[in-house]
Protein backbone atom coordinates (compact mmCIF):
# COMPACT_ATOMS: atom_id res chain seq x y z
CA UNK A 1 0.00 0.00 0.00
CA UNK A 2 2.54 2.76 0.67
CA UNK A 3 5.20 2.28 -2.35
CA UNK A 4 2.87 4.50 -3.93
CA UNK A 5 4.77 7.81 -4.88
CA UNK A 6 8.81 8.91 -4.26
CA UNK A 7 10.55 11.63 -5.17
CA UNK A 8 9.16 11.49 -8.47
CA UNK A 9 6.27 12.65 -7.75
CA UNK A 10 4.27 16.05 -8.71
CA UNK A 11 3.88 18.94 -6.86
CA UNK A 12 0.66 17.75 -6.07
CA UNK A 13 1.18 14.45 -4.79
CA UNK A 14 1.59 13.39 -0.84
CA UNK A 15 4.25 15.19 0.27
CA UNK A 16 7.46 13.12 2.38
CA UNK A 17 5.57 9.68 1.81
CA UNK A 18 7.59 7.33 3.49
CA UNK A 19 7.53 9.39 6.76
CA UNK A 20 3.70 9.22 6.65
CA UNK A 21 3.65 5.57 5.84
CA UNK A 22 6.12 4.94 8.63
CA UNK A 23 4.05 6.78 10.92
CA UNK A 24 0.57 4.95 9.91
CA UNK A 25 2.57 1.57 10.07
CA UNK A 26 3.94 3.07 13.70
CA UNK A 27 0.42 2.29 15.21
CA UNK A 28 -0.31 -1.28 17.39
CA UNK A 29 -1.19 -3.98 14.80
CA UNK A 30 -1.63 -4.30 11.11
CA UNK A 31 -3.04 -1.02 9.62
CA UNK A 32 -5.14 -3.64 6.37
CA UNK A 33 -5.39 -6.64 8.84
CA UNK A 34 -3.62 -10.27 8.40
CA UNK A 35 -6.26 -11.51 5.77
CA UNK A 36 -5.52 -11.17 2.02
CA UNK A 37 -7.91 -9.12 0.02
CA UNK A 38 -11.19 -11.06 -0.99
CA UNK A 39 -10.86 -9.95 -4.79
CA UNK A 40 -7.20 -10.99 -4.99
CA UNK A 41 -8.39 -14.48 -2.70
CA UNK A 42 -11.02 -14.96 -5.46
CA UNK A 43 -8.68 -14.79 -8.57
CA UNK A 44 -6.13 -17.09 -6.96
CA UNK A 45 -7.59 -19.66 -8.67
CA UNK A 46 -6.49 -18.08 -12.31
CA UNK A 47 -2.07 -18.20 -11.39
CA UNK A 48 -0.80 -21.47 -12.37
CA UNK A 49 1.03 -23.84 -9.93
CA UNK A 50 4.45 -22.38 -8.43
CA UNK A 51 3.74 -19.05 -10.15
CA UNK A 52 6.45 -16.13 -9.71
CA UNK A 53 4.32 -13.36 -8.19
CA UNK A 54 5.19 -10.02 -7.66
CA UNK A 55 2.93 -7.67 -4.72
CA UNK A 56 3.62 -4.23 -5.32
CA UNK A 57 3.12 -1.32 -2.10
CA UNK A 58 2.60 -4.74 -0.33
CA UNK A 59 2.57 -3.02 3.04
CA UNK A 60 2.38 -5.33 6.30
CA UNK A 61 2.67 -8.42 3.94
CA UNK A 62 -1.06 -9.90 4.01
CA UNK A 63 -1.26 -10.07 0.03
CA UNK A 64 2.16 -11.65 -0.57
CA UNK A 65 1.99 -14.07 2.50
CA UNK A 66 -1.09 -15.65 1.45
CA UNK A 67 0.12 -15.86 -1.97
CA UNK A 68 3.22 -17.59 -0.97
CA UNK A 69 0.95 -19.95 1.18
CA UNK A 70 -0.46 -21.25 -2.02
CA UNK A 71 2.76 -22.37 -3.10
CA UNK A 72 3.81 -19.49 -5.43
CA UNK A 73 7.24 -17.91 -5.88
CA UNK A 74 6.44 -14.49 -4.38
CA UNK A 75 8.38 -11.22 -4.04
CA UNK A 76 6.81 -8.30 -2.36
CA UNK A 77 8.26 -4.26 -1.98
CA UNK A 78 6.77 -1.19 -0.13
CA UNK A 79 8.07 2.06 0.35
CA UNK A 80 8.06 1.76 4.17
CA UNK A 81 10.80 0.14 5.89
CA UNK A 82 8.29 -0.12 9.05
CA UNK A 83 5.77 -2.09 6.56
CA UNK A 84 8.18 -4.40 5.42
CA UNK A 85 10.01 -5.14 9.29
CA UNK A 86 6.14 -6.30 10.21
CA UNK A 87 5.74 -8.22 7.18
CA UNK A 88 9.10 -10.30 7.72
CA UNK A 89 7.54 -10.45 11.24
CA UNK A 90 4.18 -11.75 10.09
CA UNK A 91 6.44 -14.39 7.72
CA UNK A 92 8.54 -15.68 10.24
CA UNK A 93 5.21 -15.83 13.15
CA UNK A 94 3.45 -18.27 9.90
CA UNK A 95 7.10 -20.22 9.16
CA UNK A 96 6.62 -18.84 5.66
CA UNK A 97 8.85 -17.41 2.81
CA UNK A 98 8.35 -15.30 0.90
CA UNK A 99 10.74 -12.39 -0.58
CA UNK A 100 10.16 -8.85 1.16
CA UNK A 101 12.03 -6.31 -0.08
CA UNK A 102 11.67 -2.38 0.77
CA UNK A 103 11.65 0.06 -2.22
CA UNK A 104 9.83 3.05 -3.81
CA UNK A 105 7.82 2.64 -7.52
CA UNK A 106 10.37 4.55 -9.11
CA UNK A 107 13.47 2.73 -7.63
CA UNK A 108 11.95 -0.76 -8.28
CA UNK A 109 13.99 -2.20 -11.01
CA UNK A 110 10.99 -3.64 -13.44
CA UNK A 111 13.25 -5.02 -15.69
CA UNK A 112 15.50 -7.27 -13.78
CA UNK A 113 12.42 -10.02 -13.61
CA UNK A 114 9.60 -11.43 -15.25
CA UNK A 115 6.68 -12.53 -13.44
CA UNK A 116 3.77 -15.22 -13.92
CA UNK A 117 1.77 -12.25 -12.59
CA UNK A 118 1.88 -9.12 -10.94
CA UNK A 119 -0.80 -7.97 -8.27
CA UNK A 120 -1.79 -4.49 -7.70
CA UNK A 121 -3.82 -4.23 -4.60
CA UNK A 122 -5.05 -0.25 -3.39
CA UNK A 123 -1.52 0.67 -4.71
CA UNK A 124 -3.46 4.83 -5.28
CA UNK A 125 -1.35 7.06 -3.53
CA UNK A 126 0.37 7.41 -6.63
CA UNK A 127 -0.47 10.96 -8.77
CA UNK A 128 -1.28 10.40 -12.11
CA UNK A 129 2.58 10.49 -13.83
CA UNK A 130 3.95 7.87 -10.97
CA UNK A 131 0.41 5.83 -11.77
CA UNK A 132 1.66 5.99 -16.00
CA UNK A 133 5.55 4.80 -15.05
CA UNK A 134 4.14 2.01 -12.48
CA UNK A 135 1.78 0.39 -14.53
CA UNK A 136 3.95 1.02 -17.44
CA UNK A 137 6.80 -0.87 -15.28
CA UNK A 138 4.05 -4.10 -13.91
CA UNK A 139 3.35 -4.65 -17.47
CA UNK A 140 6.80 -4.90 -19.36
CA UNK A 141 7.33 -7.03 -16.13
CA UNK A 142 4.77 -9.56 -16.86
CA UNK A 143 6.04 -12.38 -19.16
CA UNK A 144 3.72 -13.25 -22.33
CA UNK A 145 0.38 -15.01 -20.99
CA UNK A 146 0.88 -13.21 -17.45
CA UNK A 147 -1.97 -11.99 -15.60
CA UNK A 148 -2.06 -8.47 -13.76
CA UNK A 149 -4.21 -8.05 -10.79
CA UNK A 150 -5.42 -4.98 -10.18
CA UNK A 151 -7.62 -3.42 -7.31
CA UNK A 152 -8.62 -0.04 -6.63
CA UNK A 153 -11.37 2.52 -5.63
CA UNK A 154 -13.44 4.80 -8.12
CA UNK A 155 -14.53 7.89 -8.08
CA UNK A 156 -17.64 7.50 -6.20
CA UNK A 157 -15.44 6.27 -2.88
CA UNK A 158 -15.22 9.99 -2.46
CA UNK A 159 -18.57 9.54 -0.76
CA UNK A 160 -17.84 6.70 0.82
CA UNK A 161 -14.86 7.98 2.56
CA UNK A 162 -14.44 4.44 3.99
CA UNK A 163 -10.39 4.36 2.74
CA UNK A 164 -8.22 5.86 -0.15
CA UNK A 165 -6.40 8.98 -0.97
CA UNK A 166 -9.42 11.05 -0.78
CA UNK A 167 -8.18 12.61 -4.15
CA UNK A 168 -9.64 12.35 -7.62
CA UNK A 169 -6.95 12.27 -9.64
CA UNK A 170 -5.39 8.97 -8.14
CA UNK A 171 -9.07 6.92 -8.14
CA UNK A 172 -9.55 4.37 -10.82
CA UNK A 173 -11.76 3.86 -13.86
CA UNK A 174 -12.66 1.31 -16.45
CA UNK A 175 -11.63 3.63 -18.61
CA UNK A 176 -8.66 4.43 -17.29
CA UNK A 177 -7.10 1.09 -17.08
CA UNK A 178 -8.08 0.62 -20.59
CA UNK A 179 -5.84 3.69 -21.79
CA UNK A 180 -3.08 2.52 -19.06
CA UNK A 181 -2.91 -0.48 -20.78
CA UNK A 182 -4.11 -0.57 -24.38
CA UNK A 183 -2.54 -3.73 -25.84
CA UNK A 184 -4.03 -6.01 -22.58
CA UNK A 185 -6.88 -9.03 -22.88
CA UNK A 186 -9.03 -8.03 -20.25
CA UNK A 187 -10.24 -10.93 -18.51
CA UNK A 188 -12.35 -9.25 -15.96
CA UNK A 189 -12.62 -5.06 -15.67
CA UNK A 190 -15.97 -4.14 -13.74
CA UNK A 191 -16.81 -1.14 -11.34
CA UNK A 192 -18.83 -2.07 -8.24
CA UNK A 193 -19.75 -1.52 -4.39
CA UNK A 194 -19.20 -3.62 -1.43
CA UNK A 195 -18.87 -3.48 2.03
CA UNK A 196 -15.17 -4.64 2.79
CA UNK A 197 -13.24 -5.26 6.67
CA UNK A 198 -9.71 -5.03 5.90
CA UNK A 199 -8.37 -3.51 9.23
CA UNK A 200 -8.75 0.04 10.47
CA UNK A 201 -8.03 1.53 7.21
CA UNK A 202 -10.38 -0.03 4.51
CA UNK A 203 -13.59 -0.64 6.49
CA UNK A 204 -17.72 -0.15 5.22
CA UNK A 205 -19.09 0.30 2.49
CA UNK A 206 -16.44 1.24 -0.82
CA UNK A 207 -16.94 1.91 -4.29
CA UNK A 208 -14.28 -0.65 -6.17
CA UNK A 209 -12.31 -1.60 -9.06
CA UNK A 210 -11.13 -4.71 -10.03
CA UNK A 211 -9.34 -6.12 -13.09
CA UNK A 212 -7.79 -9.19 -14.46
CA UNK A 213 -5.52 -8.48 -17.53
CA UNK A 214 -3.62 -11.12 -19.04
CA UNK A 215 -0.37 -9.90 -21.15
CA UNK A 216 -0.71 -11.23 -25.11
CA UNK A 217 1.71 -13.84 -25.88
Amino acid sequence: MAADHASKSSPGAFADARAQWDERFSRPGLLFGDQPNRFLASQATQLAPRSKVLSVADGEGRNALYLASLGHEVCAFDLSPVAVAKARALADQRGMQAELQVSSVDDWDWGARTWDAVAAIFVQFADPAMRRRMFSGMWSSLRPGGLLLVQGYTPRQLEFRTGGPGRIEHLYTSELLRELLPQAQWLLLREYEEDIAEGSAHCGRSALLAGVARKPD
